[in-house]
């Protein structure tokens, strides 16, 4: 299947768009893990059955912020679908990548036909204590010149566990040092209302993946949406942890086209 690059303008940004077949309508992104890199197998193991696309978000991998004014990364998510000229798409998120995609469904739900999150965040979720702790220890770090160790940290970081233990572990530990760290600095991202208080309102058909290993913040997320939203299919895998999709694609893959079939 053919696969392109290519860069689109968004407001302060470079954005790094890579495209896989003809015609992509299924819009792949990523955490803060890493880049556009850490679906890697999960497109291997979709092969030529889902022309997709997948982008850097901005201030990772190759997309480039132009300045330090405030931006939202939904906005920019829906330069990419407007340049692409893609109406409508079938939107998939990993970790923040997957609280972006639910974001981007609630505030423009006519563009989305269906949703997959896996293992996501929520848009202005109230961490516990002990997330903001470890979260902390790494942005302190950052902030004093540390980028090495705290990229140790976060390489370290519970949110990791089972994948650091698991083949994939290798490949994530490379991305989390390819990681500019720029967002443990300062992050521009504009604030918004709480996401957790509109899950009533998501239209989008939505598959949500889950790890039993995960930790518990996000456990709690994952509940709330099954909980609240009106069209949630879930699966659980109990083994997994939080980046599931690294630590299992082959499933990943097949339950994402399954869904969306």
């Amino acid at each position: 299947m053919m696969a392109h690059s290519l860069t689109v303008r968004s407001a302060g940004a470079d954005l790094h768009v890579e495209t896989h077949g003809l015609n992509a309508e299924a819009v792949f992104v990523h955490g803060v893990d890493g880049d556009l890199s850490t679906w890697d197998d999960v497109w291997r193991a979709l092969g030529d059955r889902l022309p997709a696309l997948r982008y850097d978000l901005r201030g990772f991998g190759r997309s480039v912020a132009r300045g330090d004014d405030a931006f939202d990364h939904a906005e920019d998510l829906l330069a990419v679908l407007n340049a692409l000229g893609i109406a409508r798409c079938d939107l998939i998120g990993g970790s923040m990548g997957g609280s972006i995609a639910l974001n981007f469904a609630l505030d423009h739900p006519a563009r989305v036909r269906n949703l997959v999150l896996i293992s996501p965040g929520l848009v202005a979720w109230e961490w516990s204590e002990e997330w903001r702790a470890l979260w902390r220890a790494i942005t302190d770090q950052a902030r004093a010149g540390a980028m090495e160790e705290a990229k140790r940290l976060w390489w370290e970081h519970p949110l990791f566990r089972s994948t650091r233990d698991s083949p994939a572990g290798p490949a994530l530990l490379q991305t989390i040092q390819r990681f500019s760290g720029g967002q443990w600095i300062a992050d521009h991202q504009r604030p918004k209302m709480p996401d957790v208080e509109r899950l009533h309102a998501l239209e989008t058909r939505t598959l949500l993946l889950t790890g039993g290993q995960d930790m518990e913040d996000f456990r709690l997320i994952a509940d709330l949406i099954t909980a609240i939203a009106p069209d949630v299919t879930r699966i659980d895998h109990p083994a997994q942890g939080h980046m599931l999709h690294l630590e299992d694609p082959e499933t990943c893959a097949r339950e994402i086209l399954a869904f969306l079939r």
